[in-house]
């Protein structure tokens, strides 16, 4: 019987490297052999318990690329895949039946059904996330095929962070030829609503920031930015000020997850703006918002969660326009077996690995 060895949280940071059997597939099913995943700071939250409760042990890693390895005949007459063909899999697929599903809204499925988070490895046939050499893929998986041209590295980085910049900056925060954008923060969220911000008209991209950013603002400039504020030594209110002559920002994405930083956001939209925060808090946090600002200026303020297939296929676009260096983002590449090292390079807890984008190579 097959292998495959996938990466094992097993608690808060507890984390082992476990085999597992392959399944055997069915009409309905598939498997899919794993090129690259993604390592995201919501796995740093799931590791170090900021994100929970979680139904442990689970396989993280949400952010999938890899090759069609078997496939059944109706998954194959659904999806339109076959055996060999590349694809980008989306981590939440749901249920197909609850209200949610049937409205199109799958990332609301009342039963949670998502990759890397939300189904415990116990559950067969246990192949529920991206941290490993093989994932399996249930009749109502969302896949879309890509080129097997587009390098890997950018591959990984088309669900979920260009398609959640598209939905997070295009759909939701309606960016328009001419727009002031303002991102608070650089990571790899950040640098690709940049990317969108640029790409969808806007005039004037302002990125946020710490000193520790210095590598992240000149990955910034590359995506788009016009402005990189570090805001451990200017005021950011008044930067922007000067830099919109007073009329602030059409719209403002608040990545950082620091309530600091979600706070001044309404400082930061012009009037007529819109907000748009995707970042997380912590369980049990308040955050202030000033509504009386908002009012006043008839600002919008979204929440918004993850991505949709609509996003994706426009992420694909992007990804295969070669506009962005999308390649140079990702700068560390880790085997399976340093999966605890690379979520502690993403929460910045390793000194010296200033890092923009981690992913896992399951094969080296």
């Amino acid at each position: 019987m097959k292998k495959s060895t996938s990466v094992v949280l097993e608690g808060i940071k507890t984390i082992a490297v476990r085999d597992f059997e392959v399944p055997h597939i069915g009409p309905k099913e598939a498997l899919l052999r794993m090129e690259l995943a993604g390592v995201c700071s919501s796995d740093v939250g799931m590791y170090t318990g900021k994100i929970g409760p979680k139904p442990y042990p689970i396989i993280l890693g949400h952010e999938l690329v890899g090759f069609i390895e078997e496939a059944g005949e109706d998954f194959t007459h659904r999806h339109g895949v076959k055996k060999g063909d590349r694809v980008i899999v989306e981590f939440t697929f749901g249920c197909s039946e609850c209200s949610a599903c049937v409205a199109g809204n799958y990332r609301f499925c009342e039963k949670t059904l998502s990759y890397g988070s939300s189904i415990s490895c116990q559950e067969p046939p246990h192949l529920w996330g991206g941290y490993g050499q093989y994932l399996y893929l249930p009749y109502n998986v969302m896949v879309h095929k890509i080129s097997s041209t587009l390098s890997a590295k950018t591959a990984v980085l088309v669900c979920a962070v260009m398609a959640n910049a598209i939905r997070w900056v295009r759909l939701a925060g309606n960016v328009a030829i001419g727009d002031t954008v303002v991102v608070q923060g650089v990571g790899q969220q950040g640098l690709a609503a940049i990317a969108v911000a640029r790409y969808a008209g806007a005039k004037t991209v302002i990125a946020t920031g710490l000193g520790k950013d210095s590598r992240r603002f000149e990955m910034a400039k590359r995506m788009g930015a016009d402005y990189c504020i570090n805001v451990e030594e200017k005021d950011m209110v008044a930067e922007i000020s000067s830099i919109t002559g007073g009329k602030m920002a059409e719209l403002v994405i608040e990545l950082t997850g620091n309530a600091k930083s979600a706070e001044l956001t309404t400082k930061l939209v012009g009037r007529m703006g819109a907000i748009v925060l995707p970042g997380l808090y912590g369980t049990g946090k308040d955050v202030p918002i000033k509504l009386d600002e908002l009012i006043r200026k008839e600002a919008r303020i979204y929440g918004v969660y993850s991505h949709d297939g609509n996003a994706v296929r426009r992420a694909i676009g992007l990804a295969e326009s070669g506009r962005f260096p999308w390649d140079d983002m990702v700068t560390h590449v880790f085997r399976l077996e340093e999966a605890e090292k690379a979520i502690k390079v993403v929460a910045g807890e390793v000194e010296g690995s200033e890092a923009v984008k981690v992913v896992i190579d399951p094969w080296l």
